[in-house]
């Protein structure tokens, strides 16, 4: 090994672990004031920390595909047409294990009115730590096994990207970022982030 090779390396992982670091001191805090975006973007955060774009000022969501926990292919552009609420979490996250009970309910609840849930299962090594999971938590809608984060970064910056663990997105039937948290959401608010956009028409 050429000695330019060494520091090269060792600079390479420093800079994937300070990445790692940031999102894991953002991770799980429970954080009801972090808004996100900054300068002059379209969106607004209101109470309990959901923001929100107005329909005519939203961006189109990335492309998110990948494979689920099931091992079967996940592509959120199958479910255009419907409004697709995305959920970050991790199985080692205490918000996230806070929230799941909540989010299993809702997507039962709305299964009917054209919403889909999808996770997005992210920092578990392994799969079985995540199925485990989402078994004991009545999890029934797919999630992607995303370890090292690779979908939350095809997010574009400045917009409604999630930027902790837990956050959530929502997605508007025509494909585009309507709202985000970046903290865990009780069954009442989640309503509030899917509601109005189940009410558009």
């Amino acid at each position: 090994m050429s000695s330019g090779r060494a520091p090269r390396r060792r600079f390479i992982l420093l800079a994937a672990t300070a990445v790692a670091a940031t999102l894991t001191l953002s991770a799980c805090s429970g954080d009801g004031n972090k808004t996100g975006g900054g300068g002059n973007t379209n969106f607004v955060t209101g109470t309990g920390g959901i923001s929100t774009v107005a329909k005519g000022e939203r961006t189109a969501a990335p492309k998110l595909d990948g494979t689920a926990l099931d091992g079967k292919s996940l592509d959120v552009a199958d479910y255009k047409g419907k409004v697709v609420v995305l959920n970050v979490w991790g199985s080692w996250c205490g918000p996230c294990r806070a929230e799941a009970k909540h989010f299993a309910k809702v997507s039962k609840e709305t299964a009917d009115q054209g919403v889909q849930f999808i996770g997005i299962n992210t920092r578990d090594p392994q799969k079985a730590a995540a199925v485990n999971f989402e078994k004991d938590f009545g999890v029934t809608y797919p999630s992607f096994f995303d370890p090292t984060g690779k979908l939350i970064l095809r997010f574009p910056k400045g917009t409604l990207n999630p930027v902790a663990i837990p956050s959530t997105v929502v997605i508007d039937r025509d494909g585009k970022i309507a709202a985000r948290t970046l903290q865990a959401l009780d069954a009442e608010n989640l309503r509030k982030m899917i509601d109005p956009l189940i009410a558009e028409k």
